[in-house]
């Protein structure tokens, strides 16, 4: 693939594989509570942190019962369309026109199956309308149907203060109007709300330039750019930095902006099972020995792409032993912090912090302003090699409108918090309080007998539902009693594997929590959702597992 540039989209070279002068010392690695010998440049490294993260499996009878419950609504769905297309019941779905009925069909009606007979059925519990900020508690406009969730209609009532579970706003910064704010104003009133240029042209401010430097700063590197989009950060610049001839090993969990942009890059595309090391290192010999299909030829880059905190599962990229091994095979690596910048990490500074691992062992950082800075855009930061070539080369700075003043300014401001620079403690106190209520709340739920996902660090709390009536029950009642939550099914998780996600902020109070605990602890006992046997999952063990198959 070209670039905007005109030159090859492999024409530049990562430098950082640098000789470890302690790569001799041992520590102690530890997944999942097991001590595990590392290499790293062929010699031994170990890593002392543990790592404990909890993927218990569902007890049979809810895997029964929910296949049961998508047959069931399956059967119904083409019962419902036998009788549409027979014009016994109306279709509200989008459907060909007559007269182009021998066209190749717009739509296709098989895959709009599920759309329209599951998810219509469940559709009130998303695109909820908020009329207020985001912060610990918000206004949610009421709204009902009169067609089974066709079309909706505002009912003018506006439900005061619902505690807000659902929202990235973990350091609380995303709120009201208040005094602090004021220099977002003084933008304002400076530079207006838009830039109207991109990057390349007449839209590169000052305001860019200071967010940049700070930005390197924060992270430790050389070097940052940043974009107003978090999710074209990702989708826009992967194809800039890897093209034809590249291989891209990509965790199978990934957000969808990484696979978007894997897959506009032309790069070749493998997938290694989640946070499993075995996985991933089979691949990476398999590139390194066999190279490209067909020619045999090395190839021209090797990238491996994962996420410091995944989204859907509450998982933690497992940061030191890929790092080993990206050492070892002299692949690159490519790590989307947007869930966790501003979230792990003792001041803030996410996985690289967390793990103690030193940010120049990851030859690209990318992140958002979307979740604890409460903002919007992206970042991507590294060498100043590799900024440089994103500056010329990446399709954002080329086609797309810079970050908007005041968001640029809200962002410094709250990094320059979360940095103390501010002259505070402020920030600081944020992050314990962050940390603090996220291990609180998971420990209330995993005692109330609630299956939960993810690593006990992470403020993103995935509980499993698995029952499609279950999950939209459980959203419905805890809006009843004015708690706010995001639930999620297929196609964004598994098939039997829907569930809550519950993302915890600085700004909750242990009221709020308790709260919330009073009343999933109802829920759970009326909805029967406590499933956990606290057994350990056969899930975890995929990170050690030796022998395995992969998809192609």
């Amino acid at each position: 693939m070209a670039d905007p540039g005109g030159g090859a989209v492999c024409s530049w070279n990562l430098h950082n594989h640098k000789k470890q002068s302690h790569s001799s010392q041992s520590r102690n690695c530890t997944k999942n509570g097991i001590v595990k010998e590392g290499q790293q440049n062929g010699k031994p490294h170990f890593y002392d942190k543990h790592i404990v993260e909890s993927f218990e499996e569902a007890p049979l009878h809810a895997m029964v019962f929910t296949y049961m419950g998508y047959g069931i609504v399956t059967l119904f769905g083409y019962l419902r369309d036998f009788l549409r297309n027979w014009k016994i019941e109306k279709c509200n779905a989008a459907t060909e026109r007559e007269e182009q009925k021998d066209f190749v069909p717009l739509y296709q009606d098989f895959e709009n199956f599920y759309t329209r007979n599951i998810y219509m059925r469940i559709r009130d519990n998303w695109n909820r309308p908020i009329c207020s900020a985001p912060g610990p508690r918000f206004d949610v406009m009421e709204r009902v149907s009169d067609d089974y969730n066709w079309m909706f209609r505002f009912t003018g009532r506006i439900i005061k203060d619902v505690i807000n579970m659902g929202s990235y706003n973990f350091l609380g910064l995303a709120d009201r109007y208040d005094e602090s704010m004021k220099t977002i104003k003084d933008v304002l009133e400076v530079y207006g709300s838009g830039v109207a240029s991109t990057r390349h042209e007449m839209g590169t401010l000052d305001k860019h330039k200071e967010l940049e430097d700070l930005v390197a700063e924060f992270l430790n590197v050389e070097a940052a750019m940043v974009f107003g989009m978090g999710f074209a950060t990702n989708s826009m610049n992967i194809p800039a930095l890897v093209g034809k001839g590249c291989l891209i090993l990509s965790d199978e969990l990934n957000h969808t902006s990484l696979v978007l942009g894997a897959r506009l890059s032309g790069a070749t595309i493998r997938v290694f099972k989640h946070n499993n090391m075995q996985s991933l290192e089979k691949l990476l010999r398999d590139a390194v020995i066999y190279g490209q299909p067909r020619t045999r030829r090395a190839w021209k880059k090797i990238l491996i792409m994962a996420e410091g905190i995944y989204s859907m599962e509450g998982s933690i990229l497992h940061l030191p032993q890929i790092v080993a091994l990206k050492k070892k095979y002299k692949a690159y690596l490519y790590i989307d912090e947007a869930h966790s910048i501003g979230a792990v990490g003792p001041t803030g500074r996410g996985v690289t912090e967390f793990f103690g691992i030193d940010p120049s062992d990851v030859d690209v950082l990318m992140g958002t302003f979307t979740k604890s800075f409460g903002a919007s855009g992206g970042y991507i930061a590294g060498s100043k090699e590799i900024v440089d070539h994103l500056r010329v080369h990446s399709h954002s700075a080329a086609y797309a409108t810079s970050m908007s003043p005041p968001i640029a300014e809200q962002i410094i401001r709250s990094m320059k918090l979360i940095m103390g620079l501010d002259g505070t403690t402020q920030g600081l106190r944020r992050l314990q309080q962050l940390a603090k209520n996220t291990r609180y709340f998971r420990q209330r739920l995993k005692e109330m007998g609630f299956i939960i996902y993810g690593n006990e660090n992470s403020p993103i709390i995935p509980m499993l539902l698995y029952m499609p009536g279950k999950l939209a029950a459980f959203s419905r009642h805890m809006l009843e009693k004015k708690i706010g939550v995001v639930v999620v099914g297929f196609p964004a998780t598994p098939l039997a594997e829907a569930r809550a996600r519950f993302c915890v902020s600085a700004a909750h109070t242990r009221e709020m929590l308790d709260t919330v605990l009073e009343a999933l602890d109802e829920m759970g006992d009326l909805l029967q959702l406590k499933y956990s046997r606290h057994r350990k999952s056969a899930r975890p063990e995929l990170y050690d597992e030796t022998s395995f198959e992969l998809d192609d």
